[in-house]
């Protein structure tokens, strides 16, 4: 008789869940603030969940970190200063210090057993970049970080889990108060937003919470795997205008100048994905 093989289900949308098969668990621990797994699955590499959400994949997170970081790094074209909130996994911190413009990225996570998990056992996820001497990491709640920190920054970027438990305070409009002082002038914003068809409240909510201190605000979309239902959204927030509607020669001249290899960002994918699906388009409107 066959072995069972022992499965994880993740459970984030009510009446509907994904599984994933898994050879063995590498980690399990209930840390301050959260549930911590990370197992080796059948099929998509090493996979950290935090309470019983799937964060991230060894074989699809380039998807989600690239989109995330170069998509407004190089719309803005010239940052230096560059804030991550959460992202402990290191693989957002490792597409951010691709591009030699960034002297400082400074990274806030609320919680150093993710780190340091991560490091250990999806290390290719950092990659190296935590011992990067252009990385700062501080210990600390993302929002009391934008609150109370006396420096701006080029660009900000939220990769937080979903608004539930810890994450919950990263998508208030508090929150987002701290960004808008904490930018720059021209500044960029982008935050991981869930899947659109999914949870269309999330995006329409983010919206109109972020509408008060940006003059620009919009969504761009990724095809993950992992974050099964449709198209992932990403928030984008500025009070530059141009920065969203770049020529395509002018960003294909910056992805060649930068000499930045990737798996799935481009220019072309880049223009493409500021063109929204129309059920969340109404759902904006």
């Amino acid at each position: 008789m066959a072995e069972q093989q022992l499965q994880f289900q993740e459970k984030l949308h009510d009446g509907w869940a994904q599984t994933f098969g898994i050879k063995n668990v590498l980690f399990e621990n209930k840390t301050e603030h959260q549930h911590l797994i990370i197992f080796e699955s059948v099929s998509f590499g090493r996979v950290m969940a935090l309470d019983g959400i799937i964060q991230t994949t060894e074989r699809d997170e380039f998807i989600y970190h690239e989109m995330l970081a170069h998509v407004p790094l190089f719309a803005h074209g010239q940052a230096k200063d560059v804030l991550i909130i959460g992202g402990g996994d290191g693989g957002l911190l490792r597409e951010v210090l691709k591009h030699e413009s960034v002297s400082n990225a400074t990274q806030v996570e609320i919680d150093q057993a993710v780190i340091d998990m991560c490091v250990e056992y999806l290390p290719n996820h950092s990659a190296g970049a935590y011992n990067n001497p252009r990385a700062n990491i501080v210990i600390d709640d993302g929002i009391k970080y934008v609150q109370n920190c006396d420096k701006q920054f080029d660009v900000i970027l939220s990769d937080s889990t979903d608004p539930i438990g810890p994450g919950e305070v990263l998508f208030t409009s508090p929150f987002y108060e701290g960004i808008k002082r904490c930018l720059k002038p021209g500044g960029i914003f982008a935050a991981q937003n869930g899947v659109g068809f999914m949870q269309q409240d999330e995006v329409t909510t983010t919206k109109s919470r972020l509408s008060p201190y940006f003059s620009d605000c919009h969504f761009y979309t990724a095809a993950v795997p992992t974050y099964v239902g449709g198209v992932m959204t990403f928030a984008w927030a500025s009070d530059n205008h141009t920065a969203r509607e770049l020529p395509i020669a002018e960003l294909e001249a910056r992805y060649r100048s930068s000499g930045i290899k990737t798996r799935y960002y481009n220019p072309g994918v880049h223009n493409g994905s500021f063109a929204l699906p129309q059920y969340i388009a109404d759902s904006l409107n």
